[in-house]
């Protein structure tokens, strides 16, 4: 009951607070194209993402052709209502090898509210031997649809707001979905590394009057050899698993206290109807439960994030940007 209580709560106060609304929504977007051939208004994303104006208030479509970008990039907390879309994500490949603290060693930052990624492959190929993130996610209302999220250790820092991600395949060995966000994933595929036990989740939440968690409804979860669900970087962590396909790769006990068995009596790992030869109970840990039908219902919608009221829809109209921001990534 306090869980339904506390979502219930949450949904209330996310939905007032969002800033997408319809009108903006059905506006006609801003287009910019980037093309490492030149045939584009950038050549380089993060050129593009600069050219937007500070304290933007329009939508700005970003469309990156096909090639392998070799960037850091930052997407600032000033230009929210920014879209980035690839057409493939195999095709479309941000990549970088930076490591060391997971804060700076991020391939791509989102800092912006109201950020939208689309069919891309943003990775890090630093590989095992230090924290490396992929993608770092430290603004408020953003999603990533069809993405390819890639690492080994710390891959997706899902640091600090209310995020969604649908049918996205996000990859890693070590804690490779981590920190503070409040998070839906749907119909997502994660795919461990581990050679032996490591942990797909370490999430943050550090008290109780944390509106966060990481919720994984509709997943898959394969991998090659053996892992854990999660384990709590903070003593509050709350992690959901809903209607997951786990195969074998999940060890039987299910979830790791980090070796501290003080946390075992705050975190909240919970499951529901999950299937599949990893999903067998039996010998979870004690300290997790399984939701009943009623307990779960509010973890089977958007609602859990507030996300019907500020999740957009792709831009159905487009007008070309203007000389004043489209002057190619030369000026910059």
């Amino acid at each position: 009951m306090a869980a339904f209580i506390f979502y219930v709560t949450l949904f209330t106060l996310m939905a007032s607070t969002s800033q997408a609304d319809a009108a903006q929504t059905s506006a006609a977007a801003l287009l910019l194209r980037v093309d490492q051939s030149g045939k584009g208004d950038y050549e380089k994303i993060q050129d593009a993402i600069d050219a937007v104006p500070s304290n933007n208030k329009e939508v700005v479509f970003i469309l990156v052709n096909p090639g392998i970008y070799h960037e850091k990039i930052v997407v600032p907390a000033d230009k929210p209502f920014i879209t980035l879309s690839g057409s493939k994500p195999n095709d479309t490949v941000i990549t970088g090898s930076d490591s060391g603290d997971i804060f700076e060693s991020a391939t791509f930052t989102v800092l912006a509210s109201d950020f939208v990624g689309r069919y891309l492959t943003i990775q890090n190929t630093c590989g095992a031997g230090a924290k490396a993130v992929a993608l770092r996610v430290s603004g408020d209302r953003a999603a990533f649809f069809g993405c390819r999220i890639l690492s080994y250790q710390d891959t997706l820092l899902d640091d600090t707001g209310r995020h969604y991600y649908s049918n996205c395949y996000i990859e890693g060995a070590v804690d490779f979905i981590f920190g503070n966000a409040a998070s839906l994933f749907e119909r997502c595929h994660l795919h461990t590394l581990s050679e032996g036990g490591a942990s797909i989740t370490a999430q943050r939440r550090e008290s109780p009057s944390e509106e966060t968690g990481f919720t994984f409804l509709g997943c898959k979860i394969t991998g090659v050899r053996t892992a854990v669900l999660g384990r709590p970087w903070g003593p509050y962590s709350r992690v959901i698993f809903a209607l997951t396909y786990m195969s074998n790769v999940i060890l039987p006990q299910g979830w790791d206290d980090w070796g501290d068995s003080s946390k075992q009596s705050t975190v909240f790992y919970r499951e529901y109807k999950c299937y599949g030869p990893g999903a067998n109970n039996r010998k979870r840990v004690e300290w997790s439960q399984q939701l009943t039908t009623k307990e779960a219902k509010i973890f089977l919608t958007k609602n859990m994030i507030g996300g019907k009221s500020w999740i957009r829809s792709t831009p159905k109209r487009f007008k070309k940007a203007s000389s004043a921001i489209s002057n190619n990534s030369t000026t910059h």
